[in-house]
């Protein structure tokens, strides 16, 4: 990611739409899969500027969070937001900690940035290193090889995963999938529209603050498909892909 990515993704993160709604799929699964009452240590494998850190840290004062990033700006941005939180400049490549060491991982928009699929699989297999026996991954990512756009470019990713792939790799990691879905499954046409016949500029992303009808707008529809997977329901199509899953 460009340098003014990361510093437009701190100043935002904590506000749009797009990342409170990740945001809650990762806090489902980890109150779903994590005893919020027992002492637990959490690790966000690709943290960025530490915003998932930042709405999440405060769950359960049991849990300790930890956070890696490839990039020092990254790393120094969430360092200055999250002064509880061990962060360490690491490559998700290569975690710095020893086998078994938490209870669960997060790994949120970082596969695709690394190649595929040499890298992902290295990626996967060292998430489930430092995961305890029964731990849990949650992971995301874009959906889609044909979706590929300026976004895209401008994020510097590498892939988009279809499902069947995305599957396919979690499986070969030796985790056991309690989750696989598609979301952002209601604004998809509106994406795609927007991706493929009104592209911006290049070196921009749709990484931008919205007029606030439209994001009062998106965080309802947001909030209707939470709804729909707290509930327990799945979507067949969407710009990302998200997993939860434990390590066998």
């Amino acid at each position: 990611m460009e340098a003014d990515e990361y510093l437009k993704l701190a100043e935002l993160e904590d506000d749009i739409w797009f990342f409170r709604a990740a945001h809650a799929h990762v806090r489902r699964e980890l109150l779903a899969h994590v005893p919020i009452s027992r002492p637990a240590k959490i690790l966000d494998a690709g943290c960025g500027t530490g915003g998932l850190l930042k709405r999440l840290a405060d769950l359960s004062p049991s849990w300790t969070w930890s956070g890696i990033d490839f990039m020092p700006q990254a790393c120094a941005l969430a360092r200055r937001r999250n002064p509880d939180c061990d962060i360490r400049e690491a490559s998700i490549l290569q975690l710095p900690f020893d086998d078994g060491s938490f209870d669960a991982v997060t790994c949120m928009d970082v596969l695709c940035q690394i190649s595929y699929p040499e890298d992902s699989d290295r990626a996967l297999a060292e998430i489930a290193r430092v995961l305890k026996p029964g731990g849990l991954m949650v992971v995301n990512a874009p959906a889609y090889m044909w979706m590929w756009s300026y976004h895209d470019v401008a994020c510097q990713s590498r892939h988009r995963y279809s499902r069947r792939d995305f599957r396919q790799q979690i499986l070969n990691a030796g985790f056991r999938l309690d989750r696989l879905t598609h979301w952002n499954a209601i604004p998809f046409p509106l994406v795609l529209i927007k991706r493929k016949l009104f592209a911006g500029p290049p070196g921009s992303s749709d990484l931008h603050r919205q007029p606030t009808l439209v994001e009062a707008m998106m965080r309802g529809v947001m909030g209707i498909e939470r709804a729909w997977l707290h509930l327990g329901g799945r979507f067949a199509w969407g710009t990302s892909l998200f997993a939860a899953a434990t390590r066998g």
